[in-house]
């Protein structure tokens, strides 16, 4: 199997029970699995969000955080959202930070139910980005703040696990310790 082709199923405590195809996994019973979710800010304070290919079978065309994805068999989450920055955005980064690692969350579109325990991450960079038109449709950097805004006040705009997300992330001590470390 190749990295794209599944996902690692576990149980509630994150015990791995074993892998199965991800695109015949994503289904009206999808079993639990590990998924990660990372949110990618600039030093003006600004996240980048990614409209969804066309070609996702789940929530195809709309906004979400930076970069989600499923870790392979023994990689980290870190590792796995490096190797998905890379593939989806054409960025390296090595400040990858775990905020939220008990994040988990069940979400339904069309008969097709996700089901992840994902870990929340946050990362910092000024480059810029270069989209895999594959794997994401269009980009845009948002101040967080508006950004935060925007979910409160327009609820189901954005993939509902990135609004579960941004809620979490503006209360938590930690997020917003290492956002005001980088942002100038």
């Amino acid at each position: 199997m190749n990295t794209k082709d599944y996902v690692v199923l576990v149980d509630k405590q994150n015990k791995v029970l074993g892998t199965a195809p991800k695109l015949a996994t994503h289904n009206v019973n999808t079993p639990l699995h590990r998924g990660f979710s990372v949110f990618l800010f600039n030093s003006n304070g600004e996240l980048l969000l990614q409209r969804r290919s066309r070609l996702k079978k789940t929530w195809p065309l709309v906004w979400s955080n930076s970069v989600c994805g499923h870790p392979m068999l023994d990689e980290s989450g870190p590792d796995a959202a490096k190797r998905r920055l890379q593939f989806e955005l054409g960025l390296d980064s090595d400040n990858i930070q775990i905020i939220l690692p008990d994040f988990s969350y069940q979400a339904k579109m069309n008969g097709i139910v996700e089901n992840e325990l994902c870990p929340v991450m946050i990362c910092f960079t000024d480059k810029k980005p270069i989209i895999n038109i594959d794997e994401v449709e269009n980009i845009q950097w948002i101040n967080w703040q508006e950004f935060v805004n925007d979910v409160k006040e327009n609820p189901g705009k954005y993939s509902p696990w990135c609004e579960e997300e941004t809620k979490l992330l503006e209360k938590n001590a930690k997020f917003k310790k290492l956002y005001g470390e980088f942002v100038k």
